[in-house]
């Protein structure tokens, strides 16, 4: 019987190889002609959101890569609007009415606003989405009150712990969100799965306080202090799994995002913030303000996302040159999937080295057979997403970057 492997040759002979090299970061101002001032808070896919001023209108904004594809999403009639998070085409943000702010979503245009505010509510703001759900908070009497919505303003959830004085989600991934709560005489980063009862609290023995910004569904993210020094922070749904990414000479640091394995956002570096990220510890942190022309006072990241083909950093800066901060959106080519190997054998590791050659395919081949989890590459939507599952999909995607050399 045919192995998958010698399968896999037979398919592979056609194929043409060629050469890569790993591509350097770029970088883009989003800052939208006519505006006064803007700032990107969020990433999803190849779209960034946030807001930008213009005619003394606060809007909230969605961006697809270039300062021209800019959307102004402030409902007709308002003054006031935010974008704080994206999950493809959704936006979820505020919106003034009258003298409250109201949670809402977005659907990329302005006319497609849904408002999430709950009866009852002095105000609402929504800081996060998934597509399907928003999440943010509510005020409900004088107290900010963890939130969660399914579309639409019936559907609000109350997930404010008992015995907390506030709290709020500031990000969610899956099922899970996370953010704070104010217990015990201070904040404390926490997570939920849907429910206030299901509140698992990631505050580290011997710090001040606490805040989770980001999560993966799996890996949270965020800032906690200890002393008088705040530092950016990773967890794996426990607060002993608590680790620090504060890079050495920071004088402060927080992480506001996370995929997969990298996290966004910003270390206080020589006298100003420094847009940053890290891949889980703190040496790894990457400097991503030094990529910047030099009239660029600091800067943060605020979103960070990938389309399968390119990682995006989403964030802002303070251009001294027009004295404004300005939306900023860092790209980096990710790594081609085709260069898996130098050598073809995986018995030395996997060791990418710039190229598609035949020792990729040979490293492919091997694991395919193997059903080794290292050649998990894609789940079917050509997203180079993984699934933990090695199958047909996994070969198709592998075929056609290996054919188009990446």
């Amino acid at each position: 019987m045919q192995t998958r492997a010698a399968a896999l040759i037979t398919l592979a002979a056609t194929v043409t190889l060629a050469a890569t090299a790993h591509a350097q970061w770029t970088v883009t101002n989003l800052h939208p002609p006519g505006a006064t001032e803007s700032s990107s808070l969020a990433a999803s896919g190849n779209k960034q959101a946030g807001y930008a001023r213009v005619n003394a209108a606060n809007c909230a904004s969605v961006w697809s890569r270039t300062p021209e594809s800019w959307v102004n999403l402030i409902p007709p009639g308002r003054t006031f609007s935010w974008s704080y998070a994206a999950n493809g085409d959704q936006q979820a943000g505020s919106v003034w009415v009258g003298s409250l702010e109201h949670a809402g979503l977005w659907n990329s245009t302005a006319s497609s606003w849904g408002d999430l505010h709950p009866a009852g509510a002095m105000l609402s703001v929504a800081l996060a989405t998934t597509g399907t759900q928003q999440a943010g908070y509510a005020v409900v009497g004088s107290a900010r009150h963890a939130s969660l919505w399914s579309g639409s303003a019936a559907t609000w959830l109350d997930l404010h712990p008992p015995g907390a004085s506030r709290s709020e989600i500031l990000a969610m991934a899956g099922t899970q969100q996370v953010g704070y709560s104010f217990v015990q005489g201070s904040e404390r980063a926490c997570l939920w799965t849907g429910t206030a009862a299901s509140r698992v609290d990631l505050h580290p023995d011997g710090a001040t306080l606490s805040f989770a910004y980001a999560t993966t569904g799996t890996l949270q993210a965020g800032r906690v202090t200890v002393g008088s020094a705040g530092l950016a922070s990773l967890w794996h749904g426990t607060a002993d799994s608590w680790v620090s990414l504060h890079p050495a000479g920071a004088l402060f640091s927080v992480a506001y995002a996370a995929i997969e394995n990298l996290q966004a956002g910003f270390a206080f570096v020589n006298g100003n913030d420094h847009a940053g990220i890290w891949s889980g510890s703190a040496e790894s942190w990457v400097d991503l303000h030094a990529l910047l022309p030099a009239h660029f006072r600091s800067s943060q990241a605020r979103g960070i996302s990938s389309d399968g083909v390119n990682l995006y950093v989403a964030g802002y800066g303070f251009n001294n040159l027009t004295a404004r901060t300005e939306a900023l959106l860092w790209t980096r080519p990710l790594p081609c999937p085709a260069d898996l190997d130098s050598d073809g054998d995986f018995a030395n590791g996997l060791t990418r080295d710039g190229a598609v050659t035949i020792e990729d395919l040979l490293a492919f081949l091997v694991g395919f057979e193997a059903g080794n989890v290292l050649v998990d590459l894609d789940n079917g939507t050509s997203t180079g997403t993984p699934d933990n599952a090695v199958d047909i999909n996994d070969l198709l995607f592998f075929l056609v970057r290996f054919e188009d050399g990446c």
